[in-house]
């Protein structure tokens, strides 16, 4: 199978690389770093093809897909992405737009595309990634919870057009609770649980992807969360959010 993957220079992004090369499936690897991407190019054990987007730019999106139109995609692994930190009124605006644009319109585009592609052709999988802060709002991180939300709406709806229609296409949505990446890095966090490791997750996912279910939540920490908001009154999920996001932040004044 052929496997494009986002965000593919680190984390998450790159352990599917390596958990989709030990399949012996070929790759098309997008991120902006090209060093990163050159290294696990060099490093992978099967087909692999590097192409230097910088996808929080919408129209990289579009250019991606005409570039890889012919390449007879077999699965979108829509992984790219980041977080921002912070009270709502500190935090760059910047930072936040280009989140919003890497977070939220690159998976919309990219889904958008494939999505109908995969239609068409009547198979294919997209598997998007967002996250745990998906299932609730995030006060201190408002604008990547928000960003996931819709990432996990987004799928959700989708999956649920191909059932009715009885299309043999795959859409799910993968939440992980921390995993050990470079994400806590560029968020400026520490995480109070121990993250997941990220070859656990990928494999997971995996797996989960091709027994077709829409919501892959690896981890026990990451399975009870999404029970308890189900049934807690939201106002006190969102203090227990606030009091576990206060305990991660780095150099924060609250």
């Amino acid at each position: 199978m052929k496997v494009l993957i986002t965000g593919a220079s680190s984390g998450i992004g790159m352990s599917f690389a390596y958990a989709f090369a030990k399949r012996g499936d070929e790759l098309i690897l997008v991120a902006r770093n090209q060093k990163k991407l050159e290294n696990l190019k060099h490093n992978l054990t099967t087909r692999s093809k590097i192409i230097i987007l910088d996808l929080s730019l919408p129209n990289n999106c579009v250019k991606l897909y005409e570039q890889i139109q012919n390449e007879n995609i077999d699965i979108l692994i829509n992984n790219a992405g980041f977080g921002v930190f912070g009270k709502f009124e500190n935090t760059n605006l910047k930072s936040e737009l280009d989140m919003i644009d890497l977070n939220i319109k690159a998976v919309h585009i990219l889904t958008k595309l494939f999505y109908q592609e995969f239609k068409e052709k009547n198979k294919g999988y997209i598997l998007n990634v967002a996250s745990s802060a998906s299932f609730l709002p995030g006060p201190l991180m408002a604008s990547y919870y928000a960003t996931k939300a819709y990432v996990l709406r987004l799928t959700e709806a989708l999956y649920k057009e191909l059932r009715i229609e009885d299309k043999n296409v795959y859409v799910g949505v993968l939440c992980p609770g921390p995993v050990d990446t470079n994400f806590n890095h560029v968020a400026k966090i520490d995480f109070s649980v121990k993250p997941l490791n990220s070859s656990f997750v990928t494999d997971y996912a995996i797996r989960k992807m091709f027994q077709r279910k829409l919501l892959i939540i690896p981890g026990n920490s990451a399975k009870i969360l999404y029970f308890i908001v189900k049934i807690i009154p939201i106002k006190i999920s969102m203090s227990v959010t606030y009091y576990i996001q206060r305990k991660k932040c780095k150099n924060e004044i609250f």
